[in-house]
């Protein structure tokens, strides 16, 4: 049994995004040191090596989840404990000497590719209504808009994530990370959010989306519950570039902190 190390300094691409939980003021309402560093950037850091061991097949058919248990913090060391375990990659995020993330990745023979019928398009509203339980009922079909992926998109964002990783701008690639984003912007797109949190995601590849495609994410909400006063959802997503199925993923955000929740009384 063998450790690797990656170590990363974290980075908080989303300071002035809509989600104010990546914001310093907000953020230190709410109880946290600062801005959290998004969880899809913890998982594009843990996903350096599954890249490193297995390369491009990985991309292509390796499946990895992760739950993102603390915060990460811009400008922090994240150090990434890789643990080989009978074919399995034994994943940690340490930072500050706190465990910040934990997940496992795989590779193996991936299961049958979904087809897009199974996954209508649906296009953003033009009005998005609050995130509720109405707006993110189970069994509600949700989409994004098709979005170039460029050559210059690819960049920033490996620059952005540190990527040491040859692989991406080599082949034309998009980063896992790239992938999950869309599954975030499937909530931002369609639901006006209060500061959220994205608390963990399992990610299944069938192949890479490549510079020059429309890259797009469609997804069908599963579970819509509370756990520990928190309101979350579960998406049953898929990413799709031009007219094909890249990556599966079941991806999981709080999106109504019980700090923020209306006082009845």
């Amino acid at each position: 049994m063998t450790t690797s190390h990656y170590s990363v300094e974290a980075y908080n691409l989303s300071q002035a995004s809509e989600n104010k939980i990546h914001d310093d003021s907000v953020a230190q309402k709410l109880g946290f040191t600062g801005g959290l560093v998004p969880g899809v950037e913890v998982f594009a850091y843990m996903t350096h090596p599954a890249v490193a061991k297995w390369g491009g097949q990985w991309l292509e058919t390796g499946w990895m989840e992760a739950s993102f248990r603390k915060p990460l913090y811009d400008g922090r060391t994240a150090t990434v404990l890789g643990t080989d375990d009978d074919d399995t990659l034994a994943l940690e995020l340490e930072s500050d000497g706190i465990r910040c993330a934990t997940g496992r990745a795989v590779l193996k023979s991936p299961p049958p590719r979904p087809s897009l019928l199974e996954y209508p398009g649906h296009l953003p509203p033009k009005s998005r209504p609050p995130a509720d339980a109405t707006s993110l009922a189970t069994d509600t079909w949700l989409g994004t808009k098709p979005a170039l992926l460029s050559e210059q998109r690819l960049h920033d964002y490996l620059r952005d994530v540190r990527e040491r990783h040859d692989i991406y701008a080599r082949n034309g690639v998009a980063h896992p990370g790239q992938l999950l984003r869309l599954c975030n912007a499937i909530l931002v797109e369609n639901v006006v959010l209060a500061p959220w949190i994205h608390t963990a995601s399992t990610l299944q590849n069938f192949s890479t989306a490549r510079v020059g495609e429309m890259v797009s994410a469609r997804a069908r909400v599963v579970r819509n519950f509370e756990h520990n006063g928190h309101r979350s959802v579960e998406l049953d997503a898929i990413v799709v570039a031009d007219d094909r199925v890249v990556a599966q993923v079941l991806h999981t955000a709080i999106y109504e902190l019980r700090h923020l929740q209306p006082k009845n009384g």
